[in-house]
């Protein structure tokens, strides 16, 4: 005799667990949490970005100020 019928009913265990968790990736809710874009060149940001970093960005890749690259920041 073998455990196969074992080895199977555990599988079957297993998905049903597995499938009621669902995916574990965040990539729909990272592309939902970039809501700060830049009008320049149209690159998102998330919401939790701070001051710095887009001035950093304004600054290095346009010349420009964070007024004119992200009209609607703070607003």
């Amino acid at each position: 005799m073998g455990n196969g019928a074992k080895a199977q009913q555990k599988r079957e265990r297993n998905s049903d667990k597995n499938a009621a968790k669902g995916s574990k990736s965040q990539a729909k809710s990272n592309e939902a949490a970039k809501s700060i874009i830049c009008a320049t060149c149209k690159q998102a940001f998330f919401v939790t970005t701070r001051q710095p970093a887009l001035e950093e960005h304004s600054q290095n890749k346009h010349g420009k100020g964070i007024a004119e690259c992200f009209p609607t920041f703070g607003k």
